[in-house]
């Protein structure tokens, strides 16, 4: 008797151990809503990470142009544009002593060019720098100026 107690121990002991498909796809269920949530809720912080990108960019774009003004004694005209960092701008009026200040011509996080226009349309004693932020158009979603 003693045997036969302790094999029907073990059988209800094997039968209550692991988890049942129910308790699986339970937990699979709250784990599913909760990374939906938190994706969900990170979204905003993608367009403020692009637009903090944009302030870094600019800022590191105004410091080559600075260079750039103080080795040619003048800045780039917007017809050389933010080329004139990269090569030797053609258009006259052509660089003293032209250095390449940077690899390539910056680009937004959206994909568009950065705005340069000397003088500039809102700071006509000096230049203009933007980006046309996510909209890609000029007006109230531009960044920098």
């Amino acid at each position: 008797m003693f045997s036969f107690t302790s094999s029907r121990l073990k059988k209800s002991a094997f039968r209550e151990s692991g988890y049942t498909l129910f308790e699986i796809m339970l937990v699979l269920g709250i784990i599913s809503v909760l990374v939906g949530s938190a994706i969900y809720m990170l979204a905003g912080n993608i367009d403020v990470a692009k637009e903090q990108r944009v302030t870094s960019d600019i800022q590191a774009i105004a410091m080559q142009l600075r260079t750039y003004e103080m080795l040619n004694y003048r800045m780039p005209t917007t017809e050389q544009g933010l080329r004139a960092l990269v090569q030797p701008p053609a258009a006259d009026p052509k660089p003293i002593h032209w250095k390449k200040l940077m690899e390539s011509v910056p680009i937004d996080p959206w994909g568009n060019e950065y705005i340069y226009r000397n003088p500039g349309k809102y700071k006509p004693d000096g230049y203009d720098l933007y980006s046309l932020g996510a909209q890609g158009k000029d007006g109230e979603g531009n960044i920098g100026r």
